[in-house]
């Protein structure tokens, strides 16, 4: 088994884990465009099936579609989202989905058609129709080599709109609920609060038992990824006025445990606003000390955690969504912060004491790493993941009339260059790569797609 257990995360060795996901920074491709703008991997080929263009010497094929039939007689719900990839073994890897749904989805979720699901261990049920509440994760079981699925089951089931997440170094899958709806409210009723993070074992190899991380806060969750040094999680969230938060866990690769929440500020207290909507509140390129404030109360019944972080001098993000864990650093995006409201970047580098006393001396460093000045450079960046030659790839999540959605790659000098284009009207998301680095994984979230796109990567 390559991946490894809490007690060798405990001893300090997890950062194995992560394998090919991990890569320190390389230099940018060489390539350049005639105007010496950043080539990336060569200009967009149009896909002769209409999906997914691509630079020359890179294919696609799609490994799991809305509706297939899963080796446990579901199928394979819609609206997929947030993912990420795990070597189980020396032969096998496994692609760890979220689905985006809620109950009025049930004729696009895993028991359409008529799945039996009334002895499914469910977080939440619809009131009504003692169903499932559709919302969950899948898993697929690949062979490492050929990429041929092995398998595909549902893992989670009962939860709602599960939007990003994130991995562990210790082979599990954090799957974050973008929803804060109430027992007793929504179209359809649920007997449960929702707006949880869940823990889903990337080899459980059947449904996980739905135990809500609590202490993680109760919110519109969208992201989340782990220090693989410290056990330390970092959290968005998906609202206009969001805060950036982090998890101390009491138990590192126990989080069910509990911990303390905290939310991230500026050191000069003056500044409490990241999102550059009224002038330049952060420059790109700006890197800034931070420090941290205890939240309480994180169950939040009133949906308030966001209002009391910020008043306590918290400081607002527009939209956080995607974040990864790269090299000693993590990298997250504000998917309609700037002065054009098109996206930010931003990069964290944490403290050498990082959650401890010692941080006050030497704090956490945020930089804005990359502000996109319009629609052509960067739109709505979405969900991201750090690549192995330590470039980003952002997906794009936008949908306004005429608006053509692209995988975009940006090298550590914060040059943009697409690398795909989305021939759908719908969002590339879930981006990840196989532990080898030779493969990326991608969803198309509606009506869903998972494909595996290989070629020469740098």
């Amino acid at each position: 088994m390559m991946q490894t257990d809490r007690r060798s995360f405990a001893r300090g060795i997890a950062a194995l884990a992560f394998g090919g996901l991990a890569a320190s920074c390389a230099r940018p491709l060489a390539t350049t465009a005639a105007d010496g703008a950043p080539a990336g991997y060569g200009p967009l080929v149009e896909d002769p099936g209409g999906l997914l263009d691509l630079p020359r010497g890179f294919s696609y094929r799609v490994i799991s579609s809305l509706g297939d039939a899963m080796s446990d007689g579901n199928k394979v719900p819609d609206r997929a989202d947030g993912m990420g990839c795990f070597r189980l073994d020396a032969n096998r890897i496994a692609l760890v989905r979220n689905h985006e749904l809620g109950a009025h989805h049930a004729a696009t979720g895993p028991f359409a058609g008529g799945s039996a699901a009334s002895n499914l261990a469910s977080f939440d049920r619809v009131s009504a129709s003692g169903q499932p509440m559709p919302g969950g994760t899948t898993t697929i079981v690949l062979d490492a080599r050929t990429l041929a699925v092995e398998s595909q089951y549902l893992s989670l089931v009962g939860t709602i709109r599960n939007c990003a997440g994130g991995i562990t170094p210790w082979g599990s899958w954090l799957t974050c609920e973008e929803d804060v709806t109430r027992a007793g409210a929504g179209r359809a009723p649920g007997t449960r609060d929702h707006g949880w993070v869940f823990e889903v074992p990337a080899a459980a190899g059947r449904l996980v038992d739905p135990v809500p991380l609590t202490a993680m806060g109760r919110r519109n969750h969208e992201a989340a990824c782990v220090d693989p040094r410290t056990g330390i999680v970092y959290l968005t969230e998906d609202r206009n006025d969001s805060l950036f938060y982090r998890f101390l866990p009491e138990a590192p690769g126990r989080l069910s445990a509990g911990g303390r929440l905290q939310a991230l500020a500026f050191i000069d207290t003056g500044r409490i606003d990241t999102r550059n909507w009224n002038g330049a509140d952060m420059a790109p390129g700006e890197e800034v000390g931070v420090r941290w404030i205890d939240l309480n109360g994180v169950e939040a019944p009133d949906d308030d955690l966001r209002d009391r972080g910020h008043a306590a001098g918290a400081a607002l993000f527009a939209r956080g969504e995607g974040i990864w864990w790269g090299n000693g650093e993590l990298y997250f995006t504000a998917t309609s912060g700037g002065r054009v409201k098109e996206s930010q970047v931003f990069r964290y580098i944490p403290s050498r004491a990082e959650g401890q006393a010692g941080e006050r001396d030497a704090p956490g460093r945020l930089k804005l790493f990359l502000e996109s000045p319009g629609r052509d450079t960067l739109s709505y960046a979405d969900n991201l993941t750090v690549m192995p030659n330590g470039h980003l790839m952002l997906c794009e999540d936008q949908y306004e009339v005429g608006a053509v959605n692209h995988l975009r790659g940006v090298t550590p000098a914060g040059d943009v260059y697409p690398f795909a284009r989305i021939r759908l009207s719908t969002e590339p998301a879930g981006v990840c790569f196989s532990p080898d680095g030779r493969t990326m994984f991608v969803n198309l979230y509606s009506p869903t797609r998972t494909l595996a796109i290989t070629g020469p990567w740098a």
